[in-house]
């Protein structure tokens, strides 16, 4: 740990380099800082996603329409319009590689029952996993306040996530192509 801080220069407000299978911290700065987590947000829409597939509540084929409210989020997105069917499977691939906040938002509606549940749901899986010092107010990551996380929180949530090797797949490529309606996307 020490030899890894004299060999490692992160200019970054904070910092974690973890072990992904024992968890063990190789490196760390500011590590337990709060701060605006920003897209990282998704990692957690995309493991309660994972989470419900494996639980059998939904499947990577439902066909998932998309909300007005879905539509309007603004910043990174894949422009879906109201009335757009994509598949469980697209929203996903479009959530994790592109960082589409429709996507994940349209995504939570659908696994939550609304975006409002399903941010009540984020927040209790962190606190199941340990993740003490991490608040979300939403399901994409835009800015919002008392919408925090920590680099610690990040990486417990992000070791998670990777024990689901269909991400480590999808997010392996740097473009993804969907199709809604006559749409394609890529």
């Amino acid at each position: 740990s020490v030899f890894a801080g004299e060999v490692l220069n992160i200019d970054a407000k904070a910092a974690i380099l973890v072990d992904g299978e024992t968890g063990q911290i190789l490196y760390g700065k500011n590590f337990h800082e709060r701060l605006a987590p920003a897209s990282i947000t998704k990692i957690m829409t995309l493991l309660l996603a994972m989470e419900a597939i494996d639980e059998g509540r939904i499947s990577l084929g439902d066909k998932v329409t998309i909300s007005t409210a879905a539509s309007g989020m603004g910043g990174s997105q894949i422009w879906l319009a109201p009335g757009d069917v994509l598949t469980v499977e697209d929203l996903i691939k479009a959530a994790a590689v592109p960082s589409a906040n429709d996507a994940a938002f349209a995504l939570a509606e659908y696994v939550g029952g609304t975006a409002e549940q399903f941010v009540d749901r984020m927040n209790e899986r962190a606190r199941e996993l340990g993740m003490y010092n991490t608040r979300f107010q939403n399901p994409t990551g835009l800015d919002a306040t008392d919408h925090y996380s920590t680099a610690y929180d990040i990486s417990i949530m992000a070791r998670e996530l990777i024990k689901h090797k269909k991400i480590l797949e999808w997010t392996s490529s740097w473009t993804i192509q969907i199709s809604t309606r006559d749409q394609l996307y890529a």
